[in-house]
């Protein structure tokens, strides 16, 4: 098959998928003063969820001598002396993050970059071209401008970035993935005339971006080995074995990848929902109902937030190990109608109702609650077995308590119930994905 045939029609774009090297720790290195290349250090999560400590991040060398790997546990961490031990500080990883792209801001407009997560961000260089060349000379090249980019980001920040450059975005978080970050200048750059040799020699299926082991088995099973097996089959057969999935795989082979980053889609939340893994496990019904009440009240928060409503509710609750011999050993979830609100205790009453019907006993290790049918709030329906003056009460306690906490933070004002042995509401008050925020300072 020949590759300028099959491509010759694709749009070409200039794009660019940074990373910052093992972020995490490369920040608290530069915070310590130290090489983020050559320190020896881990960012360790202790909270009481992660059994004794999780790794967050590592650095390299501290991935390359001592074979650390992200979510390894303390357990497993190989004892040295040289080894620093430090406690994530997602504040202090986030006010950096926005450090980092607002350099990248200097090369492309608002609308051509994307924060695809907290360490990697997506430029797309094509409509600022021809100024990049204007400011850095006309035998500017992608390559050379990913060295600019990167030796910005290492002057004014002290981290080091890997760079995947291709024809789109897709293909240049390939080049990121498979090159760059095993390439000695931390740069790959990739276009489709190039692409079967940097990608069809793969047959470890599932190390390419997107492909994940269930994927690489079904895959497998039609007798598709590696890239190149995958980039010659045939897309029709593809998609009749594995659906629109298969059409994607076949694109992802060519490197192909027609979506543009200023045209992006804003979807609409279809819900809202927050969730926690407990610090331990639950059995005393009632410190669960207590968890319950505290995520409801967050999720109604964000619903009077972006003044919305909703008409369902659901409610999930996940068993530890320990229930194993229960007949529903992972959990359920359950969900239920309710009069569209954003009502703290219409919510909270909802939500321990599903529990009061659907819970038969045992250790409850994961708790979460999603609002569903979201619609404009403003349009509230009166129960006519609640007094009126009630219900408006109630509406104007959660507005009060919302203002309060906006201004002086969400523990200046908690119910009894979570100062309980059960509550965990002040105790994740400071994290900030579920780990330590720590300082924000610089």
């Amino acid at each position: 098959m020949d590759i300028q045939q099959v491509t010759s029609n694709e749009l070409r774009r200039k794009v660019m998928v940074i990373d910052s090297k093992s972020f995490y720790a490369s920040v608290e290195s530069v915070d310590r003063g130290l090489n983020p290349l050559t320190s020896l250090l881990i960012v360790m999560s202790q909270q009481k969820n992660t059994n004794g400590g999780l790794v967050l991040a590592a650095s390299p060398r501290a991935k390359k001598e001592l074979g650390v790997k992200n979510v390894m546990r303390q357990r497993d961490v190989p004892f040295d002396d040289r080894l620093l031990i430090v406690q994530p500080r997602m504040n202090r990883y986030i006010a950096m993050n926005k450090k980092v792209n607002d350099i990248f801001r200097q090369f492309v407009a608002e609308e051509d970059l994307h924060l695809y997560s907290i360490d990697e961000s997506i430029l797309d260089v094509t409509d600022t071209w021809e100024y990049l060349k204007f400011v850095y000379g006309k035998d500017l090249t992608l390559k050379k401008l990913a060295r600019i980019i990167q030796l910005k980001v290492k002057q004014a920040l002290g981290l080091y970035l890997t760079v995947g450059i291709g024809d789109t975005p897709v293909m240049a978080k390939l080049a990121l993935d498979i090159q760059a970050k095993h390439d000695f200048n931390l740069i790959g750059e990739w276009h489709f005339e190039t692409i079967s040799k940097h990608l069809w020699s793969i047959t470890k299926l599932d190390d390419v971006w997107s492909i994940g082991k269930r994927t690489a088995k079904s895959l497998m099973r039609l007798g598709i080995l590696s890239m190149r097996d995958l980039a010659l089959a045939n897309p029709y057969y593809l998609k009749q074995k594995l659906g629109v999935r298969g059409e994607e795989l076949f694109a992802l082979a060519w490197g192909v990848d027609r979506s543009i980053l200023r045209h992006r889609h804003h979807i609409k939340d279809g819900n809202i929902s927050n969730s926690q893994v407990l610090p331990q496990d639950y059995d005393r019904v009632d410190e669960i109902k207590v968890v319950i009440r505290e995520i409801g009240e967050q999720v109604t928060a964000r619903l009077r937030a972006k003044n919305e409503a909703a008409g369902t509710i659901s409610l999930f609750v996940g068993y530890s190990y320990a229930t194993g011999e229960m007949k529903h050993s992972h959990g359920f979830n359950v969900q239920t109608k309710i009069i569209p609100s954003n009502q703290s205790n219409i919510i909270s009453s909802a939500l321990i109702q599903l529990f009061d019907a659907h819970f038969e006993g045992g250790n409850v290790r994961n708790l979460g609650v999603a609002a569903g049918k979201l619609q404009p709030a403003g349009y509230d329906q009166l129960d006519l077995l609640t007094p009126v003056k009630q219900q408006l009460n109630a509406s104007k306690i959660d507005q009060v308590i919302d203002e309060i906490r906006q201004k002086f933070g969400v523990t200046s004002l908690v119910k009894l119930s979570s100062l309980s042995q059960g509550g965990t509401m002040i105790q994740r008050a400071g994290l900030v994905g579920g780990h330590n925020g720590g300082n924000a300072y610089g």
